[in-house]
């Protein structure tokens, strides 16, 4: 059995954040500002659980949550900071 590389997971990581935050987009336009700003904020907690499990640069969930707001402006901002910990 093959190992998984730590990039090979990093990789895998950021394909499922991207697919997730593009699945939310789609559905955040028939939910209530409330319900759709819940499930980014799920997001974001799960980024930030990546983060420390270093399977995800900081860097990298920051441009991915960037670019997921410049290609669908209809998902919810929530501010979430990595702890400074985690951030550097």
């Amino acid at each position: 059995m093959q190992s998984v590389t730590d990039e090979t997971r990093s990789n895998r990581t950021a394909r499922l954040l991207i697919a997730r935050l593009d699945a939310l987009a789609q559905v955040a336009s028939t939910l209530k500002g409330s319900e759709a700003e819940r499930l980014v904020e799920l997001a974001s907690v799960a980024t930030m659980h990546a983060v420390a499990l270093e399977t995800l640069h900081a860097e990298k969930a920051e441009e991915i949550w960037r670019d997921a707001h410049a290609r669908h402006p209809q998902l919810p901002e929530v501010v979430v900071e990595l702890p400074d910990q985690l951030a550097a």
